[in-house]
């Protein structure tokens, strides 16, 4: 019984402690310091668990169309996407070297992620990160759709194709 009891007491200075740390403002939220191992794990697990977990969306019928492929490049650099992830032979805009988490980089990312996670990401955005929600921007699901068939082919796609598939018409 002592046992549990100087582990319950244990738990309970523990979370205090725990409280102390983050609510009394010992730990600094700037964004030019890099977070303690302890709270990137966790926010990265937090993320990947909810992702996996919200991302159920089925994509629409040719989805490799190439048509919708370079509406998808298009909408890729109209919307904004390029200036945080860059794109074949254009790099990102200098703001995002500021962003923290920094974002990633799309062509190792978009083969590991199926098609229903990126959607869900590009369409809701991802929580202190730096991702906004496109529908909330105003992107419809078609325009998602189309980006995230861009992206399933972006380590591909080479510089003179992207460079003409987002030329103004």
């Amino acid at each position: 019984m002592r046992i549990l009891a100087g582990i319950g007491g244990l738990a309970i200075l523990a979370a205090v402690a725990v409280a102390i740390f983050f609510l009394g403002g010992f730990y600094s939220v700037a964004g030019a310091e890099p977070d303690l191992n302890l709270v990137h794990w966790a926010l990265a697990r937090v993320r990947t668990v909810s992702i996996n977990r919200h991302a159920g969306d089925q994509p629409p019928a040719g989805l490799d169309d190439p048509a919708r492929l370079q509406a998808g490049a298009r909408a890729f650099a109209t919307i904004g996407c390029v200036n945080c992830h860059g794109a074949p032979g254009v790099k990102w805009a200098k703001f995002s070297e500021g962003l923290h988490p920094d974002p990633p980089d799309l062509k190792e990312l978009a083969s590991d992620r199926t098609v229903a996670q990126l959607f869900w990401v590009i369409k809701n955005g991802i929580n202190m990160t730096g991702m906004p929600s496109f529908a909330l921007a105003g992107a419809k699901d078609e325009e998602i759709w189309q980006i995230v068939a861009f992206l399933k082919k972006l380590p591909g796609v080479s510089e003179a194709d992207y460079k003409i598939w987002t030329a103004a018409r």
